[in-house]
């Protein structure tokens, strides 16, 4: 009798791969303007209803980038992905989709909506003019989680020019960081 074991590098070697050819498939699958801008329509009254002051925030922003229902998968190798607008003065001026990859301990899937608050016009222009703005590279980011206490519109000025609340999570897997996401302009 032939006796069959696993190997842990054949077992880590097969996620891998799983995740790798798996991912591309959520992100390949674009949304249409009118799409998004009914799900950035939603994640803005969401917001406004879950965060304490969101309207204070709003009404100092320069600029706001709503990504609703970002979606993160993964089994050690993760991708984090989604589409949203920009809003300047209430209106929509430009469509961006948000990726971001990332290799460590986790498993999971997890959908939230992500809101930045840029509160500079510098950052704001900034943004705009990047062919590929890098989250925590081309600014720094202070997180806001919407299930934390949070904080006046002056703190969050003085710590940061961006930013970013996030609300409306489902499902389960770990925490959010700015690094590595990048933001590209969509044609449309």
């Amino acid at each position: 009798m032939i006796k069959h074991t696993l190997n842990p590098f054949r077992a880590f070697f097969a996620a891998l791969m799983l995740s790798f050819f798996l991912l591309p498939v959520g992100v390949a699958q674009a949304k249409g303007t009118g799409e998004i801008d009914a799900s950035v329509a939603a994640a803005l009254q969401s917001f406004k209803k879950e965060v304490k002051g969101a309207n204070d925030y709003l009404a100092v922003a320069k600029g706001v980038l709503v990504m609703p229902d970002v979606t993160k998968v993964g089994l050690v190798v993760a991708a984090q992905w989604g589409d949203g607008a920009l809003l300047v003065g209430g209106k929509t001026v430009d469509y961006y989709k948000m990726e971001v990859g990332s290799a460590g301990f986790q498993a999971g899937y997890q959908k939230a909506n992500f809101i930045f608050i840029f509160l500079t016009q510098e950052a704001l222009d900034s943004f705009r003019a990047s062919s590929g703005w890098g989250a925590g590279v081309d600014a720094g980011i202070t997180v806001v989680d919407a299930s934390t206490p949070t904080m006046s519109v002056d703190t969050l000025k003085s710590k940061s020019s961006v930013v970013a609340f996030v609300f409306g999570k489902e499902g389960l897997m770990g925490g959010w960081s700015g690094k590595g996401t990048k933001f590209t302009k969509l044609k449309n």
